[in-house]
Order: C-alpha cells, then sequence, then structure tokens
C-alpha cells in the first residue's frame, strides 16, 4: 500500500548524477573542499545572487559556527520557542543561554515589538527562525540590534528560494543559516550553509568550519564541519531544478486552498514577498481534533507532521530556563503540516482534504 509521508525527496534522473559520481571516481578526491563542492558553492551564490555562501555539514552546524564565529561564548540568546529542536540546541552546544520570546500568532515567526522586553545587559545576540518560510520582521529586529550593540543570526532552514523585496532572505542579519536536509525543497541529502555579512568573519567561518588551519598553519579553533564530494554532486543536480519544484508546489498548495475552502487558519499572506512553499501548515481547533485527524489519517498510510510540537520553552531538559510563551504553546499544540511535494497527487490531495474535513 502507498505511504504519503509529510515530505518526500526530489531526485534528480540518476545518469546526471552518475555522470557526476565518475568524475569523483576520476580524480579520487571524496572531500576536503574538492572541485564539485567548490562548484557548488559557487553556483549557489549565483543562483540566490549572494556574496557569500559556505556549503557545511548540516543546519545545526551552521547554527553553531554561527554563533561561535561571532565571537559568542557565553550569555543570552533571545530566540523563538516555536521551530525545530535544532535552534535550540545549537544555542545550549555552544554554553548559552537560550532565553525564549513569544511569536506573533498570524506567520509563528518571534514576535518582534516582544524582543525589547526581554534585552538584558547579559544579551549578546538575538536568533530569529524564518518559520516555514515566512520571514521575520527584520526591519524591527535590525533596529533592536543596532540600539543595543547584538548580532543577529537567522535561522533561515525553511527560507531557500525565498526573496523579501526583492533580495534572498538569506541576505538578512549578520549570518544566516540554512538547511538542505533531504526532507527540505532544495536539499544534498544531507547539508546546510551560512550566509555571512561581514568580510571579517566571513574569512573566520571558512576557517573554522575546516579545523582552523591552513595547511600547516594552525590560525584558530575549528571543528570538522566538511562536506563530501557526493554530497555537492546532489546540490549541482537539485539546484537548477528548484524554481520548477517551487511552481508545482505552489500549484498543489493553491489546490489545497481551493479544498479546504477556509475550514482550517493558514499563515497570513504576507507583502514584499516571493514565498517557496516549503510547508502547508493548518492550525486546527484543539489537540484533540489534531490526534484524531493523525489517527483517521494514519489509517490510511498518510502521515502528516506536527511541526512543530511541543513549543520549545518547554522541553523536559529545560526546566532552568522556561519562560511562559502562550501563544506558541497554544499554536504547538493544534498546528498540523501537511503532505507536500512536488510529485504529490491530486487525488492523494482529495484523500487528505476529505479526511480532514470529517
Amino acid at each position: 500500500m502507498k505511504i504519503i509521508n509529510v515530505a518526500k525527496s526530489y531526485l534528480p534522473p540518476v545518469e546526471e548524477y552518475k555522470q557526476l559520481v565518475d568524475k569523483i571516481w576520476e580524480n579520487g578526491q571524496l572531500t576536503n573542499q574538492g572541485p564539485l563542492l567548490r562548484k557548488f558553492e559557487k553556483e549557489a551564490k549565483n543562483y540566490l545572487n549572494l556574496d557569500s555562501f559556505h556549503f557545511v555539514q548540516n543546519g545545526t552546524v551552521a547554527l553553531q559556527l554561527a554563533i561561535r564565529s561571532l565571537g559568542i561564548t557565553e550569555g543570552e540568546i533571545i530566540t523563538t520557542p516555536f521551530s525545530y529542536v535544532a535552534t535550540t540546541s545549537a544555542i545550549l552546544w555552544e554554553r548559552c543561554t537560550p532565553v525564549f520570546v513569544d511569536i506573533e500568532p498570524e506567520n509563528y515567526c518571534i514576535d518582534a515589538d516582544k524582543i525589547e522586553a526581554s534585552i538584558t545587559p547579559n544579551t549578546k545576540a538575538i536568533l530569529a527562525v524564518h518559520v516555514f518560510g515566512y520571514a521575520c520582521d527584520v526591519e524591527k529586529i535590525q533596529l533592536l540590534a543596532e540600539k543595543y550593540g547584538l548580532k543577529v543570526i537567522y535561522d533561515a532552514a525553511h527560507a531557500f528560494g525565498v526573496k523579501y523585496k526583492d533580495r534572498s532572505l538569506l541576505s538578512y542579519g549578520d549570518i544566516s543559516t540554512c538547511s538542505f536536509h533531504a526532507t527540505k525543497l532544495f536539499h544534498t541529502i544531507e547539508g546546510g550553509c551560512l550566509v555571512v555579512n561581514s568580510k571579517d568573519v566571513d574569512s573566520k567561518v571558512e576557517l573554522m568550519k575546516r579545523f582552523g588551519h591552513n595547511g600547516d598553519d594552525h590560525i584558530m579553533l575549528g571543528i570538522n564541519a566538511k562536506v563530501s564530494e557526493l554530497h555537492a554532486a546532489m546540490g549541482i543536480c537539485n539546484l537548477p531544478v528548484v524554481d520548477k519544484l517551487i511552481v508545482e508546489r505552489m500549484r498543489i498548495s493553491q489546490l489545497y486552498d481551493k479544498l479546504l475552502n477556509g475550514r482550517f487558519k493558514l499563515p497570513s499572506k504576507q507583502q514584499d514577498i516571493d514565498y517557496n512553499y516549503a510547508y502547508y501548515p493548518v492550525l486546527l481547533d484543539n489537540e484533540q481534533q489534531l490526534i484524531e485527524c493523525l489517527n483517521r489519517l494514519g489509517l490510511l498510510n498518510i502521515y502528516p507532521r506536527r511541526y512543530f510540537y511541543p513549543s520549545l520553552n518547554q522541553l523536559p531538559y529545560l526546566k532552568d530556563y522556561r519562560q511562559i510563551c502562550s501563544i506558541s504553546e497554544n499554536i504547538a499544540s493544534r498546528i498540523l503540516c501537511l503532505p507536500l511535494y512536488s510529485d504529490l497527487e491530486d487525488e492523494d490531495i482529495k484523500i487528505i482534504v476529505r479526511e480532514l474535513l470529517k
């Protein structure tokens, strides 16, 4: 019986991938900033119209590198409770303290109007998330950062291909990070990136992602965030079809809109944003209804996903950092992301909607 998951990885024609794999076999270089990795970084920069692009192992390592490269080794980082756990994990892993600020109820990004009240003398940065590919209030956040001398990091894991005011959404903040995990709109099987808006910090990231040394010259503390040529090859194959995938996901999202006919609340359309249709989240009436929908769809081998649950301020190992974030807690208890990928069939969408409406 067919299984419909919330996401399905796009795979390029296998012959295209094999051609690049053959080149790897010919030159024998599997990693250490090989020719395919350099080619992918260049093509990604051109596609996104960016001056900086560091391809690394995954989106979590990208966040850790962002924090460390900005010189943040202690103190508080203001962040959102409504995200994947990696956003908070990276802060804790870098021995900093997460300070949760509640979200706004329309697009589920951090509420920029509530950030200032949480700034203290120990605040070092704001780490905000472009949730589901919708843009944070980047203007207000930047003004706050300048007023208080804070760094701004954007977890843009969902935002590849999104433009805000005709610029890549990854171009905002001191550093933006992205995830290229296999479930994402654009993927490299595993992987991620950093986009850095300072030449000095950009040079630091270049060193830090490969142990902090050039040849025998050990310059600074670093880690191994290098990516293999096999992952870069997948990126090279997938990058040219991103626009096509976005168009198809838009069509599917519009079909969901039509069939659901306003029954569930959806994120509001943002001005000045060219969206990538990364996810299709619906807000159910209550948690019990959500659980019933999951059970009903599961009987048909259809598996939507609770993105994001629980609200991160309620993680069981964060008792010392817990703050009340009532909007995030409420939304996390009743939000469901429906299956969305480029070759999801219309008949399957109709079945999903039929079961939801029951």
